[in-house]
């Protein structure tokens, strides 16, 4: 971290620009990594990021790579007018919070302790959660047999199940319980999976609502054609989010 205690941030080189249109390069995530650490030289380790910065970071970058200014086509829900805006990447950045990790949550004589998972973690529980959702497409295929797709459902759900623990589990730095303070991953999952489902649901609805602040927020918008104001979702697609608008 610089003495001043932020961070320089580069603009996109050619080698960059080409990374990022690398389809498996986007898919693994080494692309993101590879263009967060060469346009900001002062993040080492883009892996071990924590995930509440990633959106952040991101959003510089295409600010000084292509300007603040982003034009994007949205639709009015009431009357279906469509029409282009330029959102200001600046407002965007300046909305983006990063959780209050430092709460800690209390249930009975326990106290949870929470962090941001790192884009490491992000993108491996991502993929998972990608290759069930692919193997459930099969479920569709009439050329499946019933007993393959019943079986294949019953995995599906375990690992998704799993998954959905893991996560949990890794958002949790420690519990401190009256005798000791446990932060092993191992001792934490095997926690979680013998907790009762009331507990555990206390304790995802908390993970839940962390994450969710430190998203990035809605566009207040208003229809020019019909005046009604209306929420635009914005979203990160990288696919896209990087195109030079010129």
């Amino acid at each position: 971290m610089p003495p001043n205690g932020e961070l320089p941030v580069l603009p996109m080189t050619a080698v960059d620009e080409i990374t990022y249109r690398t389809p498996d390069a986007l898919f693994n995530g080494s692309a993101i990594v590879s263009v967060i650490q060469s346009c900001i030289p002062s993040i080492r380790n883009a892996w071990s990021m924590p995930s509440a910065d990633i959106d952040a970071v991101l959003v510089a970058i295409r600010i000084a790579s292509f300007g603040h200014g982003m034009d994007m086509t949205t639709m009015c829900p009431k009357c279906q007018h469509s029409e282009d805006i330029t959102v200001d990447l600046r407002q965007v950045n300046d909305k983006i919070q990063p959780g209050d990790y430092n709460k800690q949550l209390a249930m009975g004589n326990l106290e949870f302790y929470f962090r941001p998972l790192s884009y490491t973690e992000i993108n491996q529980n991502n993929q998972t959660q990608f290759e069930q959702s692919q193997a459930l497409r099969m479920m569709s295929d009439d050329t499946v047999e019933e007993t393959a797709k019943l079986e294949q459902l019953k995995k599906s759900m375990q690992v998704i199940n799993g998954l959905t623990i893991k996560t949990v589990a890794q958002s949790i730095s420690a519990i401190k319980t009256p005798d000791a303070l446990v932060s092993e991953q191992p001792y934490i999952l095997e926690f979680l999976n013998n907790c009762d489902s009331k507990l555990f649901s206390q304790i995802k609805d908390h993970v839940i609502a962390l994450k969710q602040s430190t998203e990035l927020k809605p566009l207040d918008l208003k229809c020019s054609e019909c005046q009604n104001e209306y929420a635009q979702p914005f979203t990160l697609d990288m696919s896209s989010f990087f195109e030079n608008a010129s």
